[in-house]
Formats: structure tokens, C-alpha cells, sequence
């Protein structure tokens, strides 16, 4: 701890005539790119347009999510969607459920920077040909983050904002579900709990792998799984966030014990969770924000339900089949065939 500084300057402190004018440097915001930004949400658009009016079609015609018997729309239906475009239309209740979700996610992140004077990107969504159209979005904090307080609403803002309109879009598309009248799916989901809860109330008296999930079901399950992912609690992530905010003593400790325990999962659950392993072993450490003021009790009962927000939306084994132990064994096998 240093000694105290006096605010009055030494008796030989040089006065203003004697060190002469200050310069200071002003260095300019950058511009916005608004067109680029609109050129990734209208990509965006078209892109989980396409792949729910695949998913929407499947679903009128009680045929698998993915459907096998017909390969254009596997895994992006771009030649099913050029053979008859008014198919798109078709695509409007998953595309923007999912987009609502993921553009109030980062709009709940970009709205408290602009509270606290941080300065961020407008949102830039990812389209790609992809199961569900897209990487996600995210937005660019380009300005130091100044207090523990700013930090944590921040972090936990963007969450909070997902999961407030993912829940009722889950809700309408439980209740939207059907039976299954087909084959088992070629891809398995796996269900968080708070899928199982609220299918209880809203969703076919039926077990729940035995739904045909509606589109806007299928885009909640997305939004509840992003959200997930961005609350693990390590890194540079929304939960990294939240741990450095509230005990930032222990933010790299907390993020090694998150590494260990996603690269275990990998291996006996989905082996996606090795490329997030990864990224938070890159992105391990956190910029520093000053220690004082700590955080008041109010925003240590939000982190409380952050930590709940990731028990109930987080998915261990969402995709059936795919541990890490299970392709390599598959490969193997494969080959030895």
C-alpha cells in the first residue's frame, strides 16, 4: 500500500510558467459501421430463414428434424430454399425467435456500456451455413471497463435479457410440440432442466424425447444452450465476467477448476465442450478493474441467480453420441472395417 499523497504540491514544485502549457490529446471514437453491421443481421435474416422454413416444413409433414430421404436440405437447405424461394416465409416464427434472443442478449450487453460509458460495437451477427443459420452474435467493448459495478451489470445484462425472452418463446413452442410419428432423430437433443420443467405444464403428455419439437421450441432450446455457454464461469465469458466482478481474487482459479471440468465432459458427455476448454484456456486471463467499491448485497443475490440461470439452461450432454470417447472408438472401428 503506497504512503498518502498530499493534495497540495511541494514547496519547489515547478509553477505552470516555470514547466510551461500541457499538451493534451484528444484521439477520436471510431466511426461506426453501421452499413456492415446491417449486412450481417439482413445475411443473418436469410440464413435462419432458410433453415427454419426446413425445420418448419419437417415439422407440417411429421418428418425428422433432419431429414434423410432428402440430402438438399442437409445440412443447409440452400438448393431446397432455390427451388421454391416462397418457401422462406415458411421460416419467420424459428428465425426470429432465435434472433430475437441472441440480438436481446447482446442489446442488454450494449445498452448498459452506453449506461456506464464504455464504449461498444452495435451487434455483429455471424450467418453461416450451420444447423441453425449462424455463429451467434457479439458486440466489441473497445473502452476499459472502470469499476467492479460496471463490470458485473455488463456481464450479467446480456444474459438476463436472452433468458427473459427465450423462457416465454419456450413456453409457446412446448405447447406448439407434437408426438413424434417417426423414426428415432438422427440428432438427439439433450434437454436442460429447465425444459423439463416446463413441459410439464405446456407440453404434450408425452415424454419429452419422444416430441417432435415446433421450430420456436427448437430456436428456445438454442437461445437456453447460448446462454449457457456464455455463463460458464472462466475467462473472458459473460460468467467470467460476473466471477471477476465478484471475487476477482479467484477468477483464475475459478476458470482452471471450469477447464478441468468441461475437458472431463468432453470426453464422457459431447466432445464440443473440448473446443470451449480451449478457447477458455486462451482467454483465461481477465483485465483488471480496481478492487474498491465492491459490489453491494443486491448485485451479489443477480449473481446468485446467474448461477442458478446456468443450472437450469445448461445442457451436459446435448447432443447424443458424440463424446469424445465415442467418435474416437467410432473412428477406430471405422477403420479397422
Amino acid at each position: 500500500m503506497s504512503d498518502p499523497i498530499s493534495p497540495f504540491p511541494p514547496p519547489d514544485f515547478p509553477l505552470y510558467e516555470e514547466r510551461g502549457p500541457v499538451q493534451v490529446f484528444w484521439v477520436p471514437r471510431p466511426r461506426p459501421r453501421y452499413w456492415l453491421h446491417a449486412l450481417l443481421l439482413v445475411a443473418t435474416f436469410f440464413t435462419t430463414l432458410a433453415v427454419g422454413a426446413r425445420f418448419q416444413y419437417n415439422f407440417a409433414h411429421r418428418l425428422p428434424l433432419l431429414d434423410l430421404e432428402d440430402s438438399s436440405g442437409l445440412p443447409f437447405p440452400l438448393m431446397w430454399i432455390l427451388r421454391r424461394p416462397s418457401n422462406l416465409l415458411l421460416g419467420l416464427p424459428f428465425s426470429l425467435s432465435l434472433m430475437g434472443i441472441l440480438l436481446c442478449h447482446e442489446m442488454g450487453h450494449y445498452l448498459y456500456c452506453r449506461k456506464y460509458h464504455v464504449y461498444a460495437t452495435l451487434p455483429f451477427f455471424l450467418p453461416a451455413p450451420t444447423l441453425i443459420g449462424t455463429l451467434g452474435a457479439f458486440i466489441r467493448i473497445k473502452s476499459p471497463i472502470r469499476t467492479r459495478r460496471a463490470l458485473f451489470d455488463i456481464g450479467i445484462g446480456g444474459p438476463i435479457a436472452g433468458f427473459v425472452v427465450a423462457l416465454p418463446l419456450l413456453f409457446v413452442g412446448l405447447a406448439l410440440s407434437q408426438p413424434a410419428h417417426h423414426k428415432v432423430e438422427l440428432l438427439q437433443l439433450g434437454f436442460p432442466y429447465i425444459f423439463t420443467f416446463a413441459h410439464r405444464f405446456f407440453g404434450p403428455q408425452v415424454p419429452l424425447d419422444a416430441l417432435q419439437l415446433h421450430p420456436v421450441a427448437i430456436a428456445a432450446w438454442f437461445g437456453m444452450f447460448a446462454t449457457s455457454l456464455n455463463l460458464l464461469p472462466g475467462g473472458q465469458l459473460d460468467g467470467g465476467h460476473i466471477i471477476a466482478s465478484v471475487w476477482p481474487r479467484a477468477h483464475r482459479w475459478i476458470s482452471i477448476c471450469t477447464i478441468v471440468a468441461l475437458l472431463a465432459m468432453s470426453w464422457f458427455l459431447f466432445a464440443g465442450w473440448l473446443l470451449w476448454a480451449i478457447f477458455l484456456l486462451i482467454a483465461i486471463r481477465h483485465p483488471r478493474v480496481p478492487e474498491y467499491p465492491k459490489l453491494n448485497p443486491a448485485r451479489l443475490w443477480i449473481a446468485l441467480l446467474g448461477l442458478i440461470m446456468l443450472a437450469v439452461t445448461i445442457a451436459p450432454r446435448p447432443f447424443s453420441g458424440l463424446s469424445l470417447d465415442e467418435v474416437i472408438q467410432q473412428s477406430i472401428h471405422g477403420g479397422e472395417k
